[in-house]
């Protein structure tokens, strides 16, 4: 595979479009959401989707409150101590899933995912069963996908969520495992590295053993931002590594500087770069899919993915 040029231009190329949020569905999906007392990644992780997916009439639910335990430098969700967990949260998020699915009877396929709860990972991953569980219950013909945090590789912790049988179990190894902890300056001056409360090995721990568990017809999926000052060979061998664990589905999305106090962009990929990485993955690795561009991100068109993978 040719190496893939750096480039030292960071302004926001012109390929980089979001569409501006608004319309009927945006202004009912926050109603929803206010009335329910519910979070969103959607709006918490900025994400520059979120225009085209509300205006379509969906969005990925964000369990377990809006604050994270751990401080990465790439997201945009605050940071801190989380307050109690509610356990009615799982009966909210299947009713508002519900109402979700009268207004908008298309819709065959939801992603649930969560903050990092550290300092509670069993009990938030009960709750994550307990969602699937109740989700199921009031929207049997919905599919659950869920985007689930490492739970710092705790089997007991996972299996919670695994015992729930979602039908695709995805989990972000976010970069190369060389990022994880390099310190990078932010340009407000601050030093910060991608995943320092992480670590790469839990991440594929969490995939490998997601794939080994048992529940037949369940896809596993993981998720690489790029931009973040990796060398191409790097993404390779993440790649050849989510290969390894049996990943089915792999998304390579643009990463975008949420501040000035988050990470800086190292390069915007072309789409003609991220075509290629696709193809690579594919073709020579052996992913069965990777759905891969600037503004893919980890819940986006997640419905249209399993779609590509069933017809493989």
């Amino acid at each position: 595979m040719e190496a893939l040029t750096q480039t030292h231009k960071i302004r926001k190329p012109a390929w980089i479009k979001a569409k501006i949020p608004g319309g009927d569905n945006y202004k009912k999906l926050k109603s929803l959401l206010k009335e329910s007392n519910l979070h969103t990644v959607c709006e918490e992780a900025k994400c520059p989707n979120i225009g085209e997916c509300w205006g379509a009439g969906t969005l990925t639910f964000m369990i377990l409150g809006d604050t994270c335990t751990r401080s990465c430098g790439f997201c945009h969700i605050k940071t801190g101590k989380g307050p109690e967990l509610d356990w009615e949260e799982p009966k909210r998020v299947a009713k508002a899933i519900e109402q979700l699915i009268f207004n908008n009877a298309n819709i065959t396929h939801l992603v649930i995912t969560s903050v990092n709860r550290d300092d509670k990972n069993l009990e938030s991953a009960q709750i994550f069963g307990e969602t699937i569980s109740q989700v199921r219950q009031l929207n049997p013909n919905v599919k659950i996908e869920v985007l689930i945090p490492d739970f710092k590789g705790e089997t007991k912790a996972l299996e919670q969520v695994l015992i729930a049988k979602p039908h695709v179990l995805n989990h972000n190894i976010e970069t190369v495992p060389r990022l994880y902890y390099h310190p990078q300056t932010t340009p407000s001056g601050r030093k910060r590295s991608v995943r320092p409360q992480a670590k790469y090995e839990w991440s594929l721990h969490v995939l490998k053993h997601s794939k080994e568990y048992g529940n037949d017809g369940m896809f596993t999926k993981s998720g690489i931002m790029v931009g973040l000052g990796e060398e191409t060979e790097e993404v390779i061998d993440t790649l050849k590594d989510l290969k390894d664990v049996g990943c089915d589905i792999v998304t390579i999305g643009q990463y975008l500087q949420p501040t000035i106090d988050h990470l800086p962009v190292s390069k915007f990929y072309h789409p003609s770069e991220f075509e290629s990485l696709k193809q690579y993955g594919e073709s020579v690795i052996g992913i069965p899919h990777i759905e891969s561009g600037p503004l893919v991100r980890s819940s986006y068109h997640a419905e249209k993915q399993i779609l590509k993978l069933n017809q493989i």
